[in-house]
């Protein structure tokens, strides 16, 4: 990536993956399948949503710890123009997506290959001169999060926000497992985008209503995160703040590949955030627009989904987007989420 023309979002992909997609026609589990087409891109959450915000209009550029074994894995994927890569020692881990024809996808991920304590050293200055550089208002940090060789640990990603705090930089950060649970109690994050499942085990307790995700997102917020996005597939997703909460879904669209969805509404959310200022004297619970950001979020995610590979190919046929404030407790999940 070259050159300089700012962002108010800069993201951070701390274990990208190059992405190997099969489409096939009635798999046979445990047998010889041959693919209809393949298709391979550069990906990773955080590159997800730079690839969403990019297609808007926001450069969004995106630091990468990415492996040197595969030096044209930029160009090859047509990627070079929006990633700033940190190249370190070692190959690009591989993950691999089969989706079938008028059925399910299936996901097989390797584990983000270690970082060296100087490499993500590295990649925790590049990602505040970008910062600096583009000066932005947000950070997005996103994917699983690799081991520090050193430590043998995950590595920590309290320097970042500690960085980004100094210079008056919002965080969103989209994990999983236990470091979600771990950072989101930290409250050092701004924003947290968990699923259904992933809510669940961060709270401990299964979840069969819309009123049991917004006491766990609350919980949650009480650690000090600003809003937690609950993506809860069939039910939409619901935005909550210490004092507020909205509810949003859109009209059904066909769905093809429901890998990188999640992605997407995040950039959905932070691109109407960026767009739209909080309104003179409305409260959002926060000092960012919520409710015009869920709503986005959740009609990026639909267009998504209708499309074949992880990262977002065009804006086009966004559907109409439903937003109840202070939506109805009792209602039942289509989806409980255990925890």
């Amino acid at each position: 990536m070259t050159g300089n023309t700012g962002s108010p979002i800069v993201t951070l992909t701390p274990a990208p993956t190059l992405d190997r997609t099969y489409f096939v026609h009635n798999l046979q589990s445990g047998g010889v399948n041959r693919a209809d087409g393949v298709a391979e891109e550069l990906a990773g959450k955080g590159i997800n949503v730079s690839r969403g915000l990019h297609l808007a209009g926001i450069a969004a550029p995106g630091v990468v710890p990415i492996g040197n074994a595969d030096p044209g894995v930029l160009e090859r994927t047509g990627s070079a123009f929006m990633l700033l890569p940190l190249w370190v020692d070692g190959t690009l881990r591989v993950s691999t997506t089969i989706v079938e024809k008028d059925g399910p996808t299936t996901k097989v991920n390797e584990s983000p290959r270690p970082l060296s304590e100087e490499d993500w050293n590295a990649v925790i200055d590049l990602t505040e001169q970008t910062v600096k550089d583009n000066q932005a208002k947000w950070l997005v940090v996103a994917g699983a999060l690799p081991v520090n060789k050193a430590t043998g640990k995950t590595v920590d990603l309290e320097p970042i926000f500690n960085r980004m705090s100094a210079l008056g930089v919002r965080v969103a950060l989209d994990t999983s497992g236990p470091a979600l649970s771990h950072w989101a109690r930290t409250g050092l994050a701004s924003i947290i985008k968990p699923n259904a499942e992933e809510l669940a085990s961060a709270v401990g307790r299964t979840l069969y209503t819309v009123g049991d995700v917004i006491d766990a997102a609350r919980e949650l917020c009480d650690h000090g995160i600003d809003v937690v996005l609950a993506s809860l597939g069939a039910d939409g997703m619901i935005a909550v703040t210490k004092t507020k909460q909205w509810a949003a879904r859109t009209t059904p669209v066909k769905v093809i590949n429901t890998v990188g969805a999640g992605d997407a509404t995040l950039a959905g959310f932070l691109h109407a955030v960026a767009k739209n200022p909080v309104e003179p004297g409305v409260d959002y619970g926060v000092d960012f627009n919520v409710p015009v950001g869920v709503s986005a979020a959740v009609q990026w995610g639909a267009v998504a989904v209708t499309q074949p590979s992880s990262g977002l190919e065009n804006l086009e046929g966004m559907p109409e987007s439903f937003l109840t404030e202070n939506p109805d407790r009792d209602q039942t999940l289509e989806e409980p989420a255990v925890g």
